[in-house]
């Protein structure tokens, strides 16, 4: 079996649904296709949300009749036949009578994740019903009959295996198959999500679950690409990375993939192929364990970055000081990106600054504390084994009239990264591009 996700933006329109629809009949073989909602949806759920919470029902329902009118019209022009617009019609109506309900009630933790599922149930099922006007078999596994998460928000991943074959097995003769991304029940099991990106997830962890011949991740651009195409001209795909080097590229800037896609495939050793729905026909990236030896693959950037220095006042290396450093970022939950030690002194780069008063006011009490905001990571990823001779310098000569704050290598085999000024990013991504690439 195949897993193939699509995003928000490849279900966007009436005639984008047809055409991914296309696209999942003309795979062979059993299918089982991950649907996002439809792009604009998340937001104006959350929007309805938002008003619910500052207690302006007015607005709420307001938004709630744009947002039907929308499907509306999408009704409209996805169908042919009146019995399936009839069809469509009438289930839109009870989700949307169910929305109705949620905002009337009074607003508890989990009106959130309930009014938000919303998004994904809606696009799937007029997917659903498309196919079935159009004479295709399919068949849809709601997401919240199989997919949860435990107290730690971790998918349980022998639950979702056990329930997703059980429901797989009712219907041995059937081919096409479609469930929701994102949403999934939580270990109370109450309606829940994977968080934005969560469709990806999701298709990892069904990939992994099934062991799957590979999970298609389906999106508007042809794989990832060597350099961001945003800044830089003539960027190409990459035709294959490693999964290391696709969770690097992913965790540090490159926004065709969702950083958490990456571990249960990797896990279970199933490729992520990245294909563009724009393009079907293009090559795009496969992601699998295979490495090519001696070759720098990509560049990508990492906004919004705060570096911080702390001057020890006694040796850096007296006994528990990095303890206590460390000790501090995990009191306010704030991952550390990069890091760099001296004798006197550690820096290190965090991309969470919503703690960041608090956290130097407790790093003041082990030394003279100095920050740098605003500035960016540049990450180049490839085979870059510390045995390599060369590699690290022509990224490094690549750089020589860039001003470079920090330099993190040595911590993977497959990135080296830079810290440098946010207004010296656009330079450095065209300069790497024109020496590595």
């Amino acid at each position: 079996m195949k897993v193939l996700k699509f995003g928000g933006t490849s279900v966007g329109t009436p005639q984008r649904i047809k055409e991914v629809a296309g696209l999942i009949t003309d795979e062979k073989g059993k299918t089982l296709t991950v649907l996002s909602a439809m792009s604009g949806t998340t937001n104006s759920l959350l929007e309805i949300d938002a008003a619910l919470q500052n207690d302006d029902k007015s607005k709420a329902s307001d938004l709630l009749g744009s947002l039907r009118k929308k499907y509306d019209d999408v009704i409209a022009n996805l169908y042919s036949s009146e019995d399936y617009k009839a069809k469509a019609t009438s289930i839109v109506g009870d989700f949307f009578l169910r929305l109705e309900a949620l905002a009337a009630a009074d607003y508890n933790d989990y009106t959130q994740r309930e009014i938000v599922a919303h998004g994904e149930l809606i696009s799937t099922n007029l997917m659903h019903q498309y196919m079935l006007q159009q004479g295709i078999k399919a068949v849809l596994l709601p997401a919240l009959d199989y997919m949860k998460k435990d107290a730690a928000g971790e998918p349980e991943f022998d639950h979702i295996s056990k329930e997703l074959n059980r429901l797989l097995s009712e219907h041995k003769d059937t081919d096409i198959f479609l469930t929701q991304g994102y949403i999934c029940r939580n270990h109370e099991g109450g309606v829940d999500n994977l968080d934005r990106g969560g469709s990806d997830y999701t298709a990892s962890i069904i990939g992994g679950v099934l062991r799957a011949e590979e999970v298609q991740i389906w999106t508007d651009i042809d794989g990832m690409h060597n350099n961001d195409p945003r800044f830089v001209e003539e960027t190409e795909a990459v035709h294959n990375l490693h999964f290391e080097e696709a969770a690097e590229l992913a965790y540090f800037g490159a926004k065709i993939l969702h950083p958490t896609c990456i571990q249960p495939a990797k896990v279970n050793n199933v490729p992520v192929r990245l294909l563009n729905t724009m393009e079907p026909t293009a090559e795009g990236t496969l992601i699998d364990n295979s490495l090519s030896r001696g070759t720098i693959k990509a560049v990508a950037a990492k906004d919004g970055i705060t570096a911080i220095k702390i001057k020890s006042s006694r040796m850096l290396l007296a006994y528990g000081f990095l303890k206590r450093v460390f000790e501090i970022f995990e009191k306010y939950e704030t991952p550390i990106d990069m890091i760099a030690t001296s004798e006197v002194g550690v820096s290190l780069t965090i991309d969470n600054d919503a703690n960041l008063n608090a956290i130097l006011e407790d790093l003041k009490k082990l030394g003279t504390v100095s920050v740098d905001r605003d500035m960016v990571i540049i990450c180049v990823v490839g085979d870059l084994s510390w045995q390599n001779r060369g590699f690290e310098a022509k990224a490094l000569d690549a750089l020589r009239n860039i001003p470079v704050r920090m330099i993190s290598y040595g911590g993977s085999n497959y990135n080296v990264s830079f810290l440098i000024r946010s207004c010296d990013k656009v330079k450095a991504l065209r300069l790497l591009s024109y020496h590595l690439f």
